[in-house]
């Protein structure tokens, strides 16, 4: 029996790979006319063979239950989501300004902090940030770049628009995921690779070697590289090990490391130390080097920072570049894009509302059951109230937090997010929401975004929560070239 399209409800929401009329969009048009061929067989023929190559490619993912770290298949759909190349082109211009903005930011805020004088940002903003680092101020890392990788999420509403949502400065995760999913479509549609031009995202981990290179303060020679993880039992380990295979360069944890009376950073191995030029560390700011931080620390090596400031090693992502990953200072970034770069913001912002700015913050206290409310500092989908889906004790425990420490919130409108079909397991389709997290890595005088990027889906009908760490699946996301058709 062939697979019924016609039922599947795409004007109820924003459809990626539908319009309102229930006509494919045109980038997905050649997809749907494979699919719509397809019998409820042969695509569930097709989710087997998806699973199969995660189990044999070992994709996977942690998480913390019960006091335990359980170790989880990597949750996929097959069906992608498809973005024309025309309308990506535009997304990824106003990624690469949203990235110099903040790199603009970060070194402003760690030297003269101009935006706080000229009152574009408010100073007690930055007072109250629990990622400002004294410990970074008037250092210059190379080309005063703080954020080398950055990840940001995108939604797109009902109406099509397509926010940024947030960011992710301090130690983004997933691009080794979306490369996987990429490598999973290959396999389980072979020949869909050969009729549709799908624009790759295979190369990300050259580019990101590049980037880390770049950094290097010994120009000139072959640079030493490493990746510092926290270790295995952290929830993006397997992104860690992945990274370090394909850039070729040592996954090491603290104790391998040591900083010498030379202040230089060194590597113990078989043959003898070994001097690290560059550190891509996955490690929090707080546990990097127990010398300036966390003094209790394990995962960090005595005198990094040190070995940082003196110009002896690069670090990526630098050291306090987290002061902008906040998502109070989130909702100033267009008016950091207008300050630095004298542009309009190319992609916008959702609608915010800051909780210590008094008259938004009874706004938000006065309509938590249609609004959004976030902490400043949390990642996962962690710590947030989402307020049309909050019971009323839920919706006052939170008013009393917002009360308390008004700084460390803001909210938003509840987006209608868009959605995309997943196949269920008897063999039909449903449309769920998305979001997607493309990565921009920047480099002296360029930047760098993805094809596309990680989509995430909440595979829970009506839920809005994709994260994987909270019942939330991922799609492969294909860029795809229409060779200008409309």
């Amino acid at each position: 029996m062939a697979l019924d399209w016609q039922h599947y409800p795409a004007d109820l929401t924003y459809d990626e790979l539908f319009a309102a009329d229930g006509k494919p969009r045109a980038a997905a048009a050649a997809l749907i006319t494979y699919l719509q061929g397809k019998t409820q067989d042969e695509l569930e023929q097709h989710r087997i063979a998806a699973e199969l190559a995660i189990r044999v490619m070992g994709i996977s993912f942690t998480v913390y239950t019960e006091g335990q770290n359980v170790d989880r298949a990597w949750p996929f759909d097959v069906i992608p989501r498809v973005i024309d190349s025309r309308e990506w082109a535009h997304t990824a211009e106003g990624l690469r300004q949203r990235a110099r903005a903040l790199n603009h930011f970060i070194a402003d805020i760690y030297a003269d902090q101009r935006i706080l004088k000229a009152g574009v940002v408010p100073p007690e903003v930055l007072a109250d940030s629990v990622n400002f680092r004294p410990q970074c101020v008037g250092h210059r890392p190379p080309g005063d770049l703080w954020a080398h990788i950055c990840g940001s999420d995108l939604v797109r509403d009902d109406s099509g628009t397509l926010y940024v949502l947030e960011d992710n400065l301090r130690v983004p995760s997933g691009v080794s995921y979306m490369v996987e999913n990429r490598m999973i479509s290959k396999r389980v549609f072979p020949e869909l690779f050969k009729a549709i031009n799908i624009l790759p995202v295979d190369d990300y981990a050259t580019q990101l070697f590049e980037t880390l290179a770049d950094l290097s303060p010994r120009q000139g020679d072959d640079p030493t590289i490493v990746l510092l993880t926290p270790g295995i039992y952290n929830s993006a380990y397997f992104e860690h090990a992945w990274l370090a295979q394909q850039m070729g360069i040592e996954l090491v944890v603290g104790p391998d490391l040591y900083v010498d009376t030379d202040d230089c950073l060194y590597m113990r191995t078989v043959q003898g130390a070994t001097r690290v030029d560059v550190v891509y560390r996955r490690v929090d700011d707080l546990f990097i080097d127990p010398e300036v931080f966390r003094e209790d620390s394990m995962l960090g090596v005595h005198g990094l920072m040190r070995a940082w400031l003196k110009g002896n090693v690069a670090i990526a992502n630098a050291p306090g570049a987290g002061v902008a990953d906040d998502k109070v200072i989130y909702s100033y970034v267009p008016d950091m894009i207008k300050y630095y770069l004298g542009e309009e913001a190319k992609l916008p912002n959702v609608p915010s509302f800051r909780c210590m700015n008094r008259k938004e913050c009874d706004h938000v206290l006065a309509n938590l059951d249609s609004l959004v409310v976030k902490p400043a500092n949390e990642s996962g989908g962690y710590g947030m109230l989402i307020g049309p889906r909050a019971t009323a004790e839920e919706r006052t425990q939170f008013a009393e937090l917002i009360r308390a420490n008004p700084r460390n919130y803001m909210a938003q409108p509840t987006l209608s997010l868009s959605t995309a079909p997943i196949l269920m397991a008897d063999g039909s389709v449903e449309p769920r929401h998305l979001d997607l997290r493309p990565f921009i890595l920047s480099r002296a005088g360029h930047e760098e975004v993805t094809m596309g990027g990680l989509t995430r889906v909440a595979m829970v009908r009506g839920s809005l929560v994709v994260n994987s760490s909270q019942g939330g699946g991922a799609k492969d996301t294909w860029v795809v070239d229409t060779g200008g058709k409309a």
